[in-house]
């Protein structure tokens, strides 16, 4: 067929018309489709028609004025060009239309190699590829559960004793020669070794001596008792524990050596609230408005812990009745996925930067359940969302883009810039419709309100580090700290003007 015949029933020119495919789908696992795509030559001819329609009339060839040269020269000319360019609007068109028109819900882009693909000069298009798809399962019934809702009282006390903390980030620093204290912060470096061989080593990092120090693969649960009355220069060895969801499944559980080089000493006295240090926090105007800041986050974070138990109860409930299996690859390539959607997560509800770490580290520690956890709410929340036509609109994500700006005292807009150019807004969309739904089922359901203290120690006694202890892997498995909890002290002299 050559390009100047068309299929009956089309007209020339007629690129909007339905592209005519035929669709093979295997299922090889269950959140696996392979599909065999073919597009009859009679559809490839139509693209090439409309593509050499659009170019003859605009096409400059040596020794003729533009659009005056023959048709069947400018097909010679530019056949490579006009064939690249109609095999990707075949690809393009065919992939939209089969998402269109499946019966599963794609979660990731087509598996298939496009170099790879040629489009023939005779017969058919062919072309297959993979896809990561949302497991088949029935929806469970949403109505009517029981679910016991925790409430925590905030009181002045609480608010003191988080101001504290946060002030002792903008204290004054000195290095001593005293031996360390609880509450110092010390520079060290690591070397971690086993059987005396050297596994990895640590660069200097400033952590606070604390009972606990956390790491991506492991925990040293004695670095209190360890460091307590160090001094600068001086060495310790203890031990490190490898956590359970380390990727070296040989080395789980097992003891290593770490030692610990401190390389300074340093000692903290918190600020004085005067009225230059508020105006260079933050632009507060007073200790008032400084404490009702610090109380806001305390608020948001009690918020996320009464969300994260109600979702907690919720997917429990549902999950029971929704039977699918999660392949491991799928699980190991979303592990990252889900780390960025947390962290997002933890900084719109004002945890600070050092308590994400510590959340990121305990996640990272038992990666794979944790992320075949979330993986199941994910797919059960996804699916109640689609039947419910649950989503997020411009609104949505106005309001929680400018809960991370507010945290920060970062401008909304640069904030916005940020998550779009790291690729997070899609997280933003799936963080904002799982809250949704589970707010829909909530609302439908038997809640009894039970008062809990929540302890104000938890995380104190811990500091976390990024950093592999059996590898030398990048450890940075979330975005950069960009949205810290705190109040910004670089931050632009109008807080008002930052925040339109």
């Amino acid at each position: 067929m050559s390009t100047t015949d068309l299929p009956d029933g089309i007209e020339s020119g007629d690129a909007k018309a339905p592209l005519q495919l035929d669709m093979k789908v295997e299922s090889p696992q269950a959140c696996l489709r392979h599909i065999v795509v073919t597009i009859p030559r009679g559809e490839v001819e139509r693209y090439l028609k409309k593509e050499y329609d659009e170019l003859v009339p605009e096409a400059q060839v040596p020794g003729f004025r533009a659009g005056r040269a023959p048709r069947k020269l400018v097909e010679k000319q530019f056949k490579d060009r006009v064939i690249d360019r109609v095999k990707g609007s075949l690809l393009m068109d065919s992939l939209s239309q089969i998402t269109d028109d499946a019966s599963f819900s794609a979660i990731s882009e087509p598996d298939f190699d496009y170099e790879s693909i040629e489009l023939p000069e005779d017969g058919d298009f062919r072309f297959e590829f993979s896809v990561e798809v949302r497991p088949e399962f029935e929806t469970p019934e949403i109505k009517g559960l029981e679910l016991t809702r925790p409430v925590e009282e905030l009181t002045d006390e609480d608010v003191s004793l988080a101001l504290d903390g946060l002030l002792r980030r903008y204290g004054s620093s000195e290095p001593t020669d005293k031996p360390a204290v609880k509450g110092d912060k010390l520079l060290i470096t690591c070397t971690f070794k086993q059987d005396g061989k050297v596994l990895t080593e640590m660069e200097e990092e400033r952590v606070d001596l604390v009972d606990t120090l956390t790491f991506s693969d492991a925990r040293c649960e004695t670095f209190g008792e360890l460091m307590v009355g160090v001094r600068e220069g001086e060495n310790r060895t203890g031990k490190v524990v490898i956590s359970q969801g380390a990727e070296e499944e040989v080395m789980r559980g097992k003891e290593v050596d770490a030692e610990f080089h401190v390389v300074e000493v340093i000692r903290y006295s918190k600020p004085e609230l005067t009225d230059q240090f508020l105006l260079d926090l933050g632009d507060f105007d007073s200790e008032d408005e400084l404490r009702d800041f610090v109380r806001g986050s305390l608020e948001r974070q009690a918020e996320y812990r009464q969300q994260q138990d109600l979702r907690k109860q919720v997917t429990k409930l549902l999950t029971g009745t929704a039977d699918f299996d999660l392949p491991p690859d799928l699980v190991k390539r979303q592990t990252r996925r889900e780390l960025e959607r947390k962290v997002l997560e933890f900084r719109r509800s004002g945890f600070s930067e050092e308590q994400i770490r510590s959340f990121v580290n305990t996640i990272q520690q038992n990666a794979q359940a944790s992320t075949e956890a979330a993986l199941r709410e994910h797919f059960i929340l996804e699916q109640i969302a689609e039947e419910q036509k649950v989503d997020a609109d411009e609104s949505d994500y106005e309001a929680e883009i400018e809960l991370i700006a507010e945290q920060s005292d970062q401008p909304t807009r640069r904030v916005r810039a940020r998550l779009e150019k790291s690729g997070q807004m899609d997280a933003l969309r799936n963080q904002i419709v799982e809250r949704k739904v589970i707010e829909m089922i909530t609302e439908q359901a038997a809640i009894t309100d039970e008062p809990v203290k929540q302890d104000k120690k938890e995380g104190d006694n811990e500091f976390a580090i990024y950093h592999n202890v059996l590898n030398l892997k990048d450890t940075s498995a979330i975005p950069e700290a960009k949205y810290d909890d705190t109040p910004n002290q670089e931050a632009d002299s109008s807080k008002t003007k930052e925040r339109e």
